[in-house]
């Protein structure tokens, strides 16, 4: 069994308006990742993310690369105690 592991994340730069919400979340449910994705007032996308931790790094690199309209700037990524997000939720996209 692997080890679990929670992450809050900030992706930085050309990144509202381009579909990366829609992108993380089709990219977390196929690795089963659980949490949720939204927009944040200063312009990056805010992302909590829970799973595997192979899994939850595989995320990471996804939101290093975003969608093809999209230019990350930047990935800040900060661990999290373990998580009580539903490992059976689904990912959510929050407006």
């Amino acid at each position: 069994m692997s080890a679990t592991r929670t992450v809050q994340v900030h992706v930085r730069g050309r990144v509202q308006g381009v579909g990366f919400r829609w992108f993380v979340a089709r990219a977390a449910q196929a690795l089963a990742v659980a949490g949720w994705v939204r927009n944040a007032d200063d312009g990056s996308v805010e992302v909590v993310a829970s799973g595997a931790a192979e899994r939850v790094e595989d995320l990471l690199a996804a939101l290093r690369r975003g969608p093809p309209h999209a230019r990350v700037q930047s990935v800040e990524v900060d661990d999290r105690p373990p998580s009580t997000i539903d490992m059976n939720s689904e990912f959510e996209i929050i407006p």
